[in-house]
């Protein structure tokens, strides 16, 4: 049986999903708005075993051969929510995805991706270092709680950026005059500032040794959020020179990963920067602009297990 895991919203699971179905896998659905319904037996020895049921659904934990896990706090649903802090459906919702994470840490099926292996998402800084081992520049950075030390920076590169230091999704931004009066902000939040770099945007996804390029043409900071903002953004299939492919697959690997979306950047002269390798990559948005197939690619890797 393939575990998957996660909301029944996300576009990149019910992607999956469908792959894994077209091709005849035995499939079991963890949809989290369905926390409050579940109850998990574990059991940790010289095996992994134990039991999780949904409702009426029984998965055996013993029979999971690979499993695709994209969860996020199920404190955020609705109902949790509601219900507040230390209720007995928050301690029950925290309860569960314990016991998930602890058997997708240990369990010996084959997970996309294993919890501790994501966790290098977290820190931007801490995972850029393990970036640039792997032969990727990274723009000049400073992670500071200090105004002055912000406007020295800004004198050094004139043209900079910030965003936020963890894995709590932020909007890319250039830093202007504007911005001066809040400065003073930072001091009670660690705050990430990058020199910008000129070039073209690339998104990278790495699933197991296949490689999905796509080039992204875009005047906006942060390119994600530019259609909100009524900018123009074009993708389109790119085939990464094979050094640059290389070094996303060996990336990946040497986080500990199987599958990864990671953010490129390519200088008018050539260089290459990396940003970020994401562990949770949502695939969709990029897969049906370029016509790739990812979904396909990580539904055949949890097929061979």
């Amino acid at each position: 049986m393939i575990l998957l895991w996660g909301h029944a919203s996300d576009s990149a699971l019910k992607a999956v999903y469908e792959s894994l179905y077209r091709m005849g896998a035995k499939i079991g659905f963890f949809d989290q708005r369905m926390v409050l319904d579940t109850q998990i037996d574990l059991a940790v020895g010289a095996d992994v075993t134990g039991t999780m049921r949904i409702k009426d659904e029984l998965i055996d934990l013993a029979e999971v051969s690979a499993a695709y896990i994209r969860p996020f706090d199920s404190r955020w649903l609705s109902k949790i929510a509601a219900a507040g802090a230390a209720s007995p459906e928050w301690q029950h919702a925290v309860r569960i995805e314990d016991a998930l994470l602890s058997w997708a840490e240990v369990a010996p099926a084959f997970l996309i991706n294993r919890p501790s292996s994501m966790a290098s998402n977290t820190s931007k800084p801490y995972q850029a270092e393990q970036i640039r081992a792997q032969g990727f520049l990274i723009p000049d950075t400073l992670v500071t709680t200090d105004p002055e030390a912000v406007q020295a920076f800004w004198k050094k590169h004139d043209d900079v950026i910030y965003k936020s230091v963890s894995s709590a999704r932020s909007v890319v931004s250039r830093l202007s005059a504007e911005h001066l009066d809040r400065l003073n902000d930072i001091s009670w939040c660690p705050t990430q500032f990058q020199q910008h770099i000129q070039g073209n945007d690339y998104r990278v996804h790495v699933v197991g040794d296949e490689i999905f390029g796509c080039e992204i043409r875009s005047e906006a900071d942060d390119y994600r959020f530019a259609l909100a903002k009524e900018e123009r953004v074009k993708l389109s299939a790119f085939d990464l020179p094979e050094d640059v492919a290389q070094r996303c697959r060996t990336l990946t690997k040497a986080l500990g990963l199987v599958v990864a979306g990671i953010d490129l950047r390519c200088t008018p002269d050539g260089r290459w920067f990396c940003f970020e390798a994401n562990a949770v990559a949502g695939f969709t948005y990029y897969q049906e602009a370029c016509n790739h197939h990812i979904d396909d690619a990580i539904a055949r890797l949890l097929m061979a297990g």
